[in-house]
């Protein structure tokens, strides 16, 4: 029997949407029968061209979290037997939370196009449903597996934790105020920076860690808690709480602002805590610095959760039957 073919269009090989909605799911896919291939969604007419004739050949085409112009999503819909969008942030508004009106025309245009469409959480599922009758919800999951390590932590200090980007960099700025007093509190307290970037700090240690795929799940590890501050606005309720999930998935006490999808992994105060203010950052991280039989408890629990709940085998199977239901 010959394999049908599941067609996955991106922005590129490296952006975190396209390994955590796509490239993960392939070995899922080929499993049960699917042949998965990706291509880029470069500009110029040869790389449309190579696109729509991919197209033709496959039997489902995935759109992931990309708008297109509207002349190429037309001739897309026509070379497409069956159109699906994907997408893990809120790309109808722009990324510091305020209205688009080219954005949301964009996401309009791309959904009403499609014959399903796969939202990262509920919040853009719920975006998605006014405009498409075929939502389904698939969460953006882990391989909790890659992250159950045995790694020793360090003893002589106590380091919090962050991975992201750049592009995010002003979230973790925003809850420097609070780490600085806890700084001045704890002096074995550093903070572990998993990322292309390192702070500026008066009185907190610094640890900056170029970011690796062979080397995060590790150096998560390693660390002592894990901490996801971001503001609550239109953009960040499209978050898909990733890197909360990899911190549970380590094992990791997580403090989190209730903001996106964090809110909806962190039951507060029994795998972590949600902290909104000033003084809920200081004295959350306080409590967690001070109790280590906490951060295990914590840690542990956190971990089931994205065992139950965020794990891609779960989300592979409801991807797989998404795809044999029409």
């Amino acid at each position: 029997m010959t394999p049908r073919t599941i067609l996955f269009i991106s922005k590129g090989e490296n952006s975190a949407s396209t390994r955590y909605r796509a490239f993960n799911y392939f070995p899922y896919l080929r499993e049960a029968g699917w042949s998965p291939q990706h291509i880029t969604a470069a500009q110029g007419p040869l790389s449309r061209l190579n696109i729509l004739r991919q197209a033709r050949r496959a039997d489902v085409v995935v759109i992931v979290r990309k708008t297109l112009s509207p002349l190429f999503l037309r001739l897309l819909r026509k070379a497409s037997r069956r159109l699906v969008f994907d997408f893990d942030d809120a790309i109808f508004v722009r990324s510091n939370g305020e209205p688009s009106r080219r954005r949301e025309q964009g996401f309009r245009r791309t959904l009403a196009a499609c014959d399903a469409v796969w939202a990262g959480n509920r919040y853009l599922a719920g975006a998605a449903a006014r405009l498409n009758n075929h939502v389904s919800l698939l969460p953006t999951s882990i391989r909790p597996e890659k992250y159950q390590l045995e790694v020793e932590k360090p003893r002589d200090c106590l380091d919090l934790v962050w991975i992201g980007s750049s592009s995010t960099q002003k979230y973790l700025v925003q809850a420097l105020p609070a780490l600085e007093i806890l700084a001045q509190r704890h002096p074995q307290l550093r903070l572990k920076i998993i990322a292309d970037f390192d702070l500026e700090t008066r009185h907190l240690v610094t640890l900056p860690v170029a970011w690796s795929e062979e080397t995060e799940a590790r150096e998560l590890a390693a660390s002592h808690i894990g901490i996801a501050p971001m503001p609550d606005n239109p953009w960040t309720r499209g978050k898909c709480a990733l890197k909360v999930l990899q911190y549970m998935a380590a094992g990791l006490p997580v403090v989190a602002s209730p903001a996106g999808v964090n809110a909806d992994v962190v039951t507060d105060a029994e795998n972590g805590y949600l902290s909104v203010t000033e003084d809920d950052w200081v004295n959350h991280l306080d409590d967690l610095i001070g109790d280590e039989t906490r951060r295990r408890e914590f840690g542990a629990r956190g971990r089931q959760r994205v065992l139950a709940d965020y794990s891609e085998h779960g989300t592979a199977n409801r991807m797989l039957a998404d795809l044999e239901s029409r």
